[in-house]
């Protein structure tokens, strides 16, 4: 019997390593020479100690730093050879980006952040953006909280919000740095449950996190040591 051939990566590193000079000059490795890859559908979480990696690794998958040496592609694109401009345009049109802040725009509504992110990319048409925006609260449960601040929603609805701004431009891939890390632990299982959700819609996720029980419910479980793969091991999803 022939076997199947491997899932195309959305994600793959080579020999990926990233350095950063000190003040008094010498160099830190942050990243020493990954190679990774993920295949498109994965739900990979990344695990690791304050300074292991953890940041660096999602800031080059998103294109928000630049390896030392070797290569970053995404989502079809060798994140090396794009110019600044060229970056800024391709991850708004792959990738989704949840912060552990929210970083929702104060002064705007849901839906207008929601929209915005839509207005700056341009890929969804622009008769069709605020049925989307309104579409997305909806779906995270915000149907009614669509027209109030961020500043009068708890901390589990900003990230709800966060989520489907995330979504607004229907990435590929999804990228969450400790998306659960300021929620209880009952708003926590919400987001894993709607992480899942995104998972069997075919969406790509990596979450970096401390929380164990956020990782647990991943298909693949990233631990990274002083800058390198400790451990690549698939596990059997737990849903809180």
């Amino acid at each position: 019997m022939i076997p199947s051939p491997a899932p195309a990566a959305i994600i793959q590193l080579d020999a990926a390593a990233k350095s950063y000079v000190l003040r008094g000059g010498s160099p830190f490795p942050a990243l020493r020479g990954i190679s990774l890859r993920i295949a498109a559908g994965d739900y990979v979480a990344v695990l690791g100690k304050s300074g292991s990696g953890k940041s660096t690794l999602l800031n080059l998958i998103a294109g928000l730093d630049r390896p030392t040496s070797g290569g970053v592609q995404v989502a079809g694109a060798d994140l090396t050879r794009l110019s600044e401009n060229q970056l800024a345009l391709w991850r708004g049109r792959n990738l989704g980006v949840v912060f552990q802040f929210f970083q929702l725009l104060p002064t705007l509504t849901i839906a207008e952040n929601i929209l915005l992110a839509m207005d700056f990319v341009g890929k969804i048409p622009k008769a069709a953006r605020w049925a989307r925006a309104h579409e997305l609260v909806e779906r995270v449960g915000l149907a009614d909280q669509a027209a109030k601040l961020p500043s009068t929603l708890s901390g589990g609805q900003q990230q709800r919000a966060a989520i489907a701004r995330a979504l607004a431009n229907d990435p590929p891939v999804i990228l969450a740095d400790e998306p659960t890390g300021n929620l209880d632990t009952e708003t926590a299982a919400d987001i894993d449950a709607l992480f899942h959700r995104l998972k069997t819609e075919g969406k790509t996720l990596l979450i970096v996190t401390h929380d164990a029980s956020l990782a647990r419910g991943a298909h693949r479980l990233i631990r990274l040591k002083d800058g390198c793969i400790a451990a690549d091991d698939v596990q059997i999803p737990v849903l809180a």
